[in-house]
């Protein structure tokens, strides 16, 4: 497993770039690379600066990730391009959070590194073992991850918190869907964008909708629509390939919505034209309707929780007490009324109700879906104290309504944090100091 693809499959960094530079992490290029000597500053943004090391690193991880994708790579002055306005964007939004006193603490940042450990089916150990073999340097991707990590986090607060939908919103969505006739259709698109910026003269977009012309016209010619994203786009997804991955109607902008519905899989649409530019998009594949089925389980259980008068292992010892008289034959309603710490289920003779998946904690989960209705489980031991499980009964059920809601509610923030963000970066950087120092630019 390469790191590029590693880094793939976790989704959570775009490049591996200024973190190596400053934490002493090998360069994939050579030092005395003659394109840039070393630490030469090659940007400044504000108070910020971006150095020659940061630029020659950032471009090697993308030019990897690019090869093991198999997307043909563009002309190098293209890709420093792309990937140093990407470091002009990433610098200013780690700016922005310093004036607001924002950091990412420690614990945080390790849970997320064992975290993505675990996705991949590795120990640390393992995943240390990845980063070494691949020639990146430990502390440096931990730093790397720190900054992506504090970038979300002001997102979410500049951007994430401001985003509101209402229940009206997810009607009038829901009963446009139905009916379109697109009910849960999934389609998976590729994006470039030609931007023009705020308060554009018609110098301006007149020039803007030439340049999306001109890519429209060589993908019409079988240009690659993944190399041209990356030479040309103007879109936060450039050096993915234009790619934005898979979305429902009602995750689109709604400027996407009437193309779509013509399109076939492979087919390219004709300029899109929006107040932050010219789109294009192209439909890469789609897939239809589903049910959504959901395993559900009625249990109950005892919970005995640590406290002043009880230790763990005291309790462990009384929980053990119970499963000897629930084994006897003892009820388990009357005994989670007077034992059970869980004062609210206990009140119903510790019944949960209906669980669906991930509605409790791992350990107990793990453990209850083990039994059969009726059986009685061994002390579990989750976070919030010892347990008995007892499963009442098994269902499957046909929540397909109200998982359609929860996903049009979804897709509609999604779509409005997409847009917000977009708007919030354009006036980050158009309202920044921001000064090339690289010739090909």
């Amino acid at each position: 497993m390469t790191l590029s693809r590693f880094f793939s499959a976790c989704l959570l960094l775009a490049t591996l770039c200024s973190a190596q530079a400053e934490t002493g992490g090998t360069p994939d290029t050579p030092d005395n690379n003659p394109r840039y000597p070393l630490d030469r500053i090659v940007a400044i943004i504000n108070d910020g600066i971006v150095v020659s090391s940061e630029l020659e690193n950032a471009v090697a991880n993308v030019s990897a990730q690019l090869q093991e994708k198999g997307t043909p790579l563009p002309s190098q002055s293209v890709l420093i391009k792309q990937v140093l306005e990407r470091l002009v964007v990433e610098k200013l939004q780690l700016q922005i959070a310093e004036m607001n006193g924002m950091s990412v603490d420690d614990s945080t940042l390790n849970s997320e590194v064992q975290q993505v450990a675990r996705e991949n089916n590795l120990s640390m150990s393992e995943f240390r073992e990845v980063l070494e073999r691949d020639d990146f340097n430990y502390l440096a991707f931990r730093e790397d991850l720190r900054k992506q990590l504090l970038i979300k986090k002001l997102r979410r607060q500049m951007v994430g918190s401001r985003i509101k939908v209402s229940e009206l919103e997810v009607d009038n969505l829901l009963a446009t869907l139905k009916a379109s006739g697109a009910g849960d259709v999934e389609y998976h698109l590729a994006h470039i964008l030609v931007a023009i910026p705020e308060a554009a003269s018609p110098e301006d977009i007149q020039a803007a909708e030439q340049r999306a012309q001109n890519i429209l016209d060589r993908l019409q010619n079988n240009a690659s629509f993944s190399e041209l994203a990356i030479a040309e786009s103007d879109g936060q997804t450039a050096l993915e390939g234009g790619d934005i991955g898979k979305r429902s109607l009602g995750q689109m902008p709604e400027l996407f919505i009437e193309p779509l519905k013509s399109m076939q899989v492979g087919d390219i649409s004709g300029l899109i034209r929006s107040p932050g530019g010219f789109h294009l998009i192209k439909l890469v594949d789609k897939r239809g309707d589903e049910r959504h089925i959901m395993h559900q389980t009625r249990a109950r259980h005892i919970l005995l929780r640590a406290d002043e008068l009880h230790t763990d292992e005291e309790n462990r010892a009384r929980i053990e007490q119970l499963e000897m008289r629930l084994r006897g034959g003892e009820d388990f309603a009357s005994l989670a009324r007077s034992n059970s710490q869980d004062t609210l289920s206990a009140a119903k003779g510790g019944d949960l109700g209906w669980l669906g998946p991930g509605e409790s904690v791992p350990a107990f989960e793990a453990a209850m879906e083990e039994l059969n209705p009726g059986e009685l489980s061994k002390p579990v031991k989750s976070r919030f104290g010892w347990h008995l499980i007892k499963v009442e009964e098994y269902r499957e059920l046909d929540n397909t309504e109200e998982f359609e809601r929860n996903r049009v509610r979804n897709l509609i923030r999604s779509r409005k944090y997409d847009e917000e963000l977009f708007l919030w970066l354009r006036r980050l950087r158009d309202e920044a100091y921001v000064e090339y120092r690289v010739d090909e630019i």
